[in-house]
């Protein structure tokens, strides 16, 4: 099989090829026909993440090098296991890939995605950015009915992060308008599941004009630039004084503090995104706010599996998708980290 691979982080991709993983026991060999790139792959790339003062936190420990990347992946069944049961031959499935070890008690409350010794495809074990991947069980492929196969893949990551951190935030009993900092691929999933999920408007905000002009067409009630000095004051005029919630998908000093500056009253802010830095805030001004902020790791199988019929049902629209070959996924990480990527791109092998 041939993969996109790291072979030192910070580096670019190499091409390699290996022999085609035979599976066991309960594994199922997926045909990638479809691969997202996700932001977070920029981070595991070059091995840490940025927390401000300039310290990092190390991300090149727990895997093994040349690695492949990628998580969000759509694809074939060709192989199964002599164990694997609820699966055949053919079946085209999209992969969730936030697996745990299945032997402890977070896994056992149903919260694999969350465990302390993670399996998660992409992450930990190898990925997408190949022509082939290893599932560890068929409970983790679930099909997707008449969605395109390359939107399907990106609902493993972009989509299911979107959708967990809209539920922490409590969209759907919304008493006043939410926003969403941020309109990257997650960002504009974001936008969308809200537009299917809460009843109050959709605000949204982000440096970039053309991605704004993108959430407006897509449906948000109105765009705010955030860099604009004058942005946090038009926006809380807007909202009578702050937004019900607020989920920041960039997750950089300069994006929580303005999440935090438009928030309302009574107000949630969640924290979904991983561009790094630092944030203080005065401890006496959360009672006096009576805020709560929060963190949002993308969410459980159960979640995906409920996210996966609500797209089903068309309740949810598609975000922009540009498709390369695999031969890109160096160049699209590069991408992404200059912001360029409006929407998501998918490598197709």
């Amino acid at each position: 099989m041939r993969s996109e691979q790291i072979v030192a982080y910070g580096q670019p991709l190499t091409s390699n090829t290996a022999d085609t993983p035979t599976p066991d026991g309960r594994e199922v060999l997926i045909r990638v026909r479809n691969c997202g790139v996700c932001h977070s792959d920029v981070h595991l790339h070059d091995g840490h993440f940025e927390l401000g003062d300039d310290k990092r936190l190390d991300l090149s420990s727990g895997r093994s090098l040349p690695f492949t990347l990628g998580h969000e992946v759509e694809g074939e069944v060709i192989a199964v296991g002599d164990q694997a049961d609820g699966i055949a031959i053919g079946d085209r499935v999209v992969v969730y890939p936030w697996i745990g070890c299945d032997n402890c008690d977070i896994c056992a409350a149903g919260d694999g995605h969350a465990c302390n010794q993670p399996r998660a495809i992409g992450v930990n074990i190898d990925g997408g950015y190949s022509d082939h991947c290893l599932v560890p069980d068929a409970k983790y492929l679930l099909p997707y009915g008449d969605l395109s196969a390359a939107l399907a893949a990106t609902y493993a990551c972009s989509g299911i992060t979107a959708y967990g951190a809209l539920e922490k935030a409590g969209v759907q009993t919304l008493a006043g308008p939410l926003l969403i900092v941020g309109l990257g691929g997650v960002g504009m999933m974001g936008l969308a599941f809200a537009k299917a999920l809460t009843r109050g408007p959709v605000l949204v905000a982000d440096i970039d004009a053309g991605k704004r002009e993108a959430a407006l067409a897509a449906g948000a009630a109105e765009a705010f630039d955030s860099a604009d000095k004058a942005a946090i004051k038009a926006l809380r005029g807007a909202t009578g004084g702050g937004a019900a919630a607020v989920v920041d998908f960039v997750g950089s000093e300069a994006s929580f503090t303005f999440a935090d500056k438009c928030l309302g009253k009574g107000g949630h802010l969640v924290v979904v995104g991983l561009f790094g830095g630092r944030m203080g805030m005065p401890i006496p001004m959360f009672p006096l706010r009576n805020i709560s902020i929060s963190g949002s790791l993308v969410g459980s199988l159960a979640q995906f599996r409920e996210m996966m019929a609500l797209v089903r049902t068309g309740a949810v629209a598609p975000i922009p998708l540009t498709e390369k070959p695999l031969g890109d996924a160096g160049a699209t990480l590069d991408a992404l980290r200059t912001g360029q990527v409006l929407g998501r791109v998918v490598l197709t092998p």
